[in-house]
């Protein structure tokens, strides 16, 4: 894990930007941020709303010319080549942005001829196949539900055959199970070559990406495997459980030693970063009637907290 990552030089580097800034209004959105994505992985990108996801990954397609740095994204140049780079990625936002008043094959058939592709009807059958559409293809847009209006969405952005996906937030707002249905398609997609940048602020999707980079208030923090952002945060972590222990957080978070306190359901995630002074913080509430201490392991939303909790407000 490294605040600035060390670029991947040759093909198999897709993303590779440095120090990257915009501001609007005079406010620092995105403030120097470096990363790097490699060829068929999923690299999550996460954090808060606000924190400078989607400013981000409009620098990186060309749709927004950074106030300064520079990089290269599928081996252009973000500052120069940015009608090159929008030819050779999918981008896919937060918001739908088909046809409502066209059917699925009509849409599908549709972005096929805006880009030139040969036989856009067979490459329509094609991906209403893939994606668990068929039978579908006449229902208007309009009137599906979020988890089928984002499966046509993503359809629509493979259609061309990019060789990156930029997806900005794309499962907010769909059930589980359509969430789960997304997830699967896009490791299918990355099993075949394709590269994913994807941003979201749901942990179990930030655990199935291959590595995850988190920003906050505009500050690239960590870049790195979810192992290695857990253990970068250097957290020793504890778990209490008991019938009141709303009432016991309130309690320990005044003890020095104790550098974060989470809620989990029925219990308390207990956490510091030197295991000494947590040990003595957490002693004399051990041994109390009904409550059951437990030395565990931090989890990514144990880290993001913690990570949360030193960075600073880029509104104030």
């Amino acid at each position: 894990m490294s605040t600035a990552p060390a670029t991947v030089e040759g093909p198999e580097t897709v993303i590779d930007v440095h120090h990257l800034t915009k501001s609007f209004g005079g406010r620092k959105v995105v403030d120097d941020v470096s990363m790097s994505v490699k060829k068929g992985r999923i690299h999550g990108f996460l954090g808060p709303n606000g924190s400078g996801k989607t400013t981000t990954i409009r620098m990186l397609c060309g749709l927004l010319t950074p106030d300064s740095g520079d990089g290269t994204c599928l081996g252009f140049d973000i500052l120069t080549q940015s009608d090159r780079i929008r030819r050779r990625v999918g981008y896919m936002t937060q918001k739908f942005s088909l046809y409502q008043d066209l059917s699925i094959r009509e849409n599908l058939e549709f972005v096929a001829r805006v880009y030139g592709l040969p036989d856009a009807r067979g490459k329509a059958k094609a991906a209403i196949e893939r994606l668990g559409l068929k039978g579908r293809e006449k229902q208007l847009a309009g009137d599906l539900s979020g988890g089928w209006k984002q499966r046509l969405a993503l359809g629509a952005c493979i259609l061309p055959e990019p060789a990156l996906l930029l997806l900005d937030e794309p499962t907010a707002g769909v059930d589980p199970q359509a969430r789960r249905d997304f997830w699967n398609e896009i490791h299918a997609l990355a099993t075949d070559g394709l590269s994913v940048l994807v941003s979201t602020h749901y942990m179990d999707e930030a655990e199935r990406c291959h590595e995850i980079a988190y920003i906050a208030y505009g500050k690239l923090l960590v870049q790195g495997t979810v192992d290695e952002v857990i253990e970068g945060t250097g957290l020793v972590t504890w778990t209490v459980s008991g019938p009141d222990v709303h009432h016991l957080q309130t309690e320990l978070s005044k003890q020095p030693g104790i550098d974060m306190i989470a809620p989990f359901g029925l219990s308390l995630h207990v956490a510091g970063h030197d295991e000494t002074a947590l040990e003595q913080a957490i002693a004399p509430y051990r041994d109390r009637s009904g409550f059951k201490w437990e030395k565990g392991e931090a989890t990514l939303e144990d880290a993001f907290i913690d990570l949360m909790g030193r960075s600073q407000d880029n509104f104030r």
